[in-house]
């Protein structure tokens, strides 16, 4: 079809009107926004390739569209911050059917609309494979952004939702040969009840499994943590649903990536008589928070599976 008429394919998907804290949106040189006082914007990139985070004969390519947003999202949350608008810089072979290229921006678009991050800007060019390059614009109170550094000995380690979901999932459709539908939820609103509660220390997202991540965390402390693999939150059935596979529940649920729930750090002591106790923290963050473990002690994870160098268990890097 020609890259100018990809683009007003675009730019009719997307459906963004001037004004607002967008100045000028798709069809320039650049996108232009307005930003306010006492603020500071954020900036997120992250990929989604073919052939290593995604195949189309396994995901529609709505789904696929979905995801390349809601992950950049995630790292958003972690920040405590909130969506300003997304670029997508999309990379595709000339057979790339249309209908994929259609469902790819449906998919982006509909989860932009649902997070109230429009897309404002991006690019097209020819590969041999496709790619979707995403580079999200979050904004947060000024000196309130989320770190992943500032862990202490003693501090309480919790998590969002529940752990192993997406990996079982990508195992199931391998085994069965079924259609990965899976979209992870980006943690928006609990990172940004987060970045106001006192006492938050760090925090982080589970992409690449809650034993790495968590060693993320505490690179460069001089600290280690002890986790208590029976609190792990797991979904209901998950522990058979496994072992019917030939897993170990325990691996897929710490090693197992992508859930993009959050994991984070809160001071101990004086922080326990401000509601920081697991239900509370669950009504004040809108998902459930499950407390898993306390830094302290020698370097290293206690109470995980151990993470090979260079392995994902998930299987997709």
């Amino acid at each position: 079809m020609g890259e100018g008429a990809l683009i007003d394919r675009i730019v009719r998907r997307a459906g963004l009107e001037p004004g607002g804290r967008w100045v000028l949106g798709i069809g320039d040189d650049a996108a232009v926004l307005a930003t306010r006082t006492g603020e500071e914007l954020v900036f997120t990139t992250d990929a989604q390739v073919e052939g290593v985070h995604f195949r189309f004969d396994r995901e529609p390519a709505r789904v696929v569209g979905r995801r390349a947003l809601a992950v950049n999202l995630s790292d958003l949350a972690a920040m405590g911050a909130s969506p300003v608008g997304a670029l997508l810089s999309l990379s595709a072979p000339g057979s790339l059917a249309l209908s994929r290229f259609d469902g790819l921006i449906e998919g982006f678009v509909d989860e932009a609309g649902r997070y109230g991050c429009p897309l404002v800007g991006g690019n097209l060019s020819s590969a041999e494979r496709c790619s979707l390059h995403v580079t999200v614009i979050g904004r947060c109170r000024r000196g309130r952004a989320l770190r992943r550094s500032g862990l202490r000995a003693g501090d309480r380690l919790f998590v969002t939702g529940r752990l192993g979901a997406a990996a079982l999932a990508r195992h199931t459709a391998d085994r069965h040969g079924a259609a990965l539908r899976r979209v992870p939820t980006p943690r928006l609103v609990a990172g940004q009840a987060l970045a106001g509660l006192s006492g938050t220390r760090a925090c982080i997202d589970l992409s690449d499994g809650l034993a790495t991540d968590l060693a993320h965390l505490l690179e460069g402390t001089g600290f280690g943590a002890d986790v208590d693999p029976a609190k792990l939150p797991t979904p209901r059935g998950f522990a058979g649903r496994c072992r019917a596979l030939g897993l170990d529940p325990l691996a897929v649920a710490a090693l197992g990536g992508e859930d993009y729930e959050l994991l984070f750090a809160l001071r101990d002591g004086p922080a326990r008589a401000e509601g920081h106790d697991p239900r509370s923290l669950s009504r004040r963050l809108g998902v459930a928070v499950t407390e898993i473990g306390r830094v302290g002690g020698a370097p290293g994870v206690r109470g995980l599976p151990p993470v090979a160098r260079g392995h994902h268990f998930g299987g997709r890097r």
